[in-house]
């Protein structure tokens, strides 16, 4: 196991890169210790921790033309695009088993991020058990408008990425020198503010949760910052950065299979042209 951090940006449907890449990373059997998944990167991020490599290739893609899984039938009828049933209890638990016994093994720490929407601060959340920690995971995966607010202990929390969308900060921090990132988002992507529209669905829906608006708001100001911060850590050779090279029509909730399988190959082919150089960058001194 290699001693340093691993930060997964979430992106939906994009996030099928990264399940590419992390296959790869299995293949080789490179697992890294300290462990940061946002939204799409903390449900694949669960798969890596259990060490079933092709896993979330199929629980991605098997299921896109099912109602019960991803769809408005789900969001109108439950109050969540993506079906909690289906894809915290059916898949995990009869479906496409989840391998909870390697989880809980896990040598490292993992951790999913959820944004606490009473405080607008960014959580990082344990994965160890995850018959229980699962519900961090689908806080971390809950998009706002389109998902319920999920509430674990006192507090209410919705998708990491509105507060800390790359957490790279956070693995610095808990004192990891070298970092391995996965984005989502290509060379040179540059985050806008959301829209006149969206901001004031935002203000509508979580008028109790005035954080929610605040941070969606300044969302890209964060971020871009946020990637500048990155590029410093990468000249620096104290971070290692693994994206898309070129823009993709791909969608949050993209239904489209073969360009889902792409994009997974795309993330497997890019960690596999990377493997050399991300070996030497892992072990200099």
């Amino acid at each position: 196991m290699i001693d340093c951090g691993l930060v997964l940006e979430g992106g939906g449907m994009k996030g099928m890169y990264t399940a590419g890449v992390l296959a790869y990373f299995m293949e080789k059997e490179l697992y890294i210790k300290n462990c940061y998944g946002v939204s799409a990167g903390a449900c694949h991020l669960c798969n890596y921790i259990s060490k079933q490599k092709g896993r979330s290739y199929h629980v991605g893609l098997d299921y896109l033309g099912d109602k019960n899984y991803c769809s408005v039938y789900s969001l109108l009828t439950t109050g969540d695009l993506f079906n909690v049933d289906m894809s915290y209890n059916m898949i995990p638990n009869k479906l496409i088993p989840y391998d909870y016994k390697t989880a809980a093994k896990y040598e490292g720490n993992a951790y999913a991020v959820v944004t606490n929407i009473r405080t607008g601060e960014a959580e990082y959340l344990p994965l160890r058990e995850m018959h229980k920690d699962t519900i961090a995971v689908r806080a971390s995966a809950s998009l706002p408008l389109v998902s319920r607010n999920v509430k674990i202990g006192n507090e209410y929390y919705l998708d990491g990425g509105i507060a800390d969308a790359v957490p790279i900060r956070r693995a610095i921090a808990d004192g990891n020198t070298k970092n391995v990132v996965i984005l989502t988002k290509e060379v040179g992507y540059v985050r806008k503010q959301a829209s006149p529209a969206m901001r004031n669905m935002i203000r509508l829906r979580y008028a109790r949760f005035p954080k929610v608006y605040e941070l969606v708001s300044d969302r890209h100001i964060r971020y871009n910052e946020t990637l500048r911060f990155l590029g410093e850590e990468e000249k620096a050779g104290r971070a290692f950065v693994i994206r898309p090279q070129r823009p993709n029509d791909i969608s949050r909730i993209e239904k489209d299979r073969k360009k889902l399988e792409a994009l997974y190959q795309l993330g497997y082919n890019d960690a596999r042209k990377c493997y050399g150089e991300l070996m030497e960058f892992l072990h200099q001194e």
